[in-house]
């Protein structure tokens, strides 16, 4: 199992993207005559399909202006445009999701994230992480390692149907060595929310997968999002997910079961859905006051593998501070054919989502029109 890599977004901003191939959607709100404050964006994603990526939605927003946008194709062999409201994997972005969960039951007092992991997981992790706290979990200071699995794309596209539960992922991780000492390094990885996941079941009696339909999608009225579990397809309309092979070919890989990736990289959303789940996010309508300042607090440890300062908080990356100090949080993700972003000012005015269909997703490089997104986001926000 491999984590998202630091790409170029992480030190910048995120921001989303999909594609018409004949040109790009009306903005979202109307606006005055002569007002093309988004073109810049628009310019981003034009050009699609390209090598390194066939599709492209996005949503930016600033202070009483919104637009979207969508480029590229929704399938390579038809030529189809991408639909409006296209659903895409969402990636790491799910751990976002998964933090709100668990930071609404600190607030409900049925787990305190200071506490040991212990108190509601005894005998779950060896004595090697009895100081792991659930905070720990959040902003990956767990010094818990991954599974050891074949990272080529030939093992991938061969097991893309494979079924795993968390215990089964976390007992595969647990045959290696502990990383550091619980609390003391901050290394990026999906395992603290894999062990979120069985947390979160513990603790209410229901899967992660149940208490975020329960707490964020029916609440919010997110009918573009999913946790589809082993369902590897999917639903409603969408563009097709694409991997370019060593040869050079594409390879649909539309079609995963994501169940390797629990509470960590499993949903499926839409750039819409996205933007309203950060607006409420962001605007403390999931949160009270002191966990919704856990969003936004950074630990004070170094990165494993540079011996920088950590950039993640409970559930999102401190992205960029501007020279005036303006700060700009989100979160990044990709599964193979999809990489997605959302990010934004504390307050939520200035926003950015997109969607990228990038057919090397999980390259340790940039997608050159993430990097345009990214860049024109700056410029915007």
């Amino acid at each position: 199992m491999t984590s998202m890599p630091r790409r170029t977004l992480l030190s910048l901003a995120a921001v989303g993207g999909a594609a018409l191939a004949t040109g790009v959607a009306a903005p979202a709100r109307a606006a005055q005559a002569g007002d093309d404050w988004y073109a810049p964006m628009r310019d981003a994603i034009a050009g699609l399909p390209e090598p390194t990526a066939t599709a492209a939605q996005v949503r930016v927003a600033r202070p009483g202006q919104v637009w979207d946008g969508r480029a590229g194709v929704a399938d390579t062999t038809t030529g189809a445009p991408v639909p409006p409201g296209a659903r895409f994997r969402i990636g790491s972005v799910t751990k976002t999701f998964t933090a709100t969960v668990v930071l609404q039951l600190a607030a409900e007092r049925r787990l305190h994230l200071d506490a040991p992991l212990s108190r509601y997981l005894p005998g779950f992790l060896p004595y090697a992480y009895a100081h792991v706290t659930v905070r720990h979990l959040l902003d990956h200071r767990t010094g818990l390692p991954s599974p050891t699995w074949p990272d080529d794309i030939e093992w991938q596209l061969a097991h893309r149907f494979d079924h795993h539960t968390p215990e089964q992922l976390v007992r595969l991780a647990l045959r290696n060595e502990c990383e550091f000492e619980p609390g003391t390094r901050q290394h990026y990885t999906n395992m603290g929310y894999i062990v979120a996941a069985v947390l979160i079941h513990r603790v209410t009696g229901r899967s992660y997968a149940a208490e975020i339909e329960h707490r964020i999608l029916r609440p919010l009225g997110l009918r573009d999002t999913s946790l589809p579990g082993d369902d590897p397809s999917i639903h409603g309309p969408h563009a097709r997910g694409y991997q370019v092979l060593p040869d050079g070919t594409l390879f649909d890989v539309t079609r995963w079961n994501q169940s390797a990736t629990p509470a960590s990289g499993d949903m499926i959303s839409s750039v819409r859905d996205l933007d309203t789940f950060m607006m409420a996010l962001f605007g403390g309508r999931l949160l009270p006051a002191a966990q919704q300042q856990e969003l936004f607090t950074v630990p004070a440890v170094p990165d494993l593998a540079t011996g920088a300062p950590a950039t993640y908080s409970a559930g999102l990356t401190k992205l960029v501070t501007f020279p005036n100090g303006q700060v700009i949080w989100g979160k990044s993700g990709a599964r193979y054919g999809y990489s997605a972003a959302i990010a934004g000012t504390a307050d939520a005015a200035s926003r950015v989502v997109y969607s990228v269909n990038s057919t090397d997703a999980k390259s340790q490089t940039q997608t050159p029109v993430i990097e345009r997104i990214t860049l024109t986001a700056l410029t915007l926000l």
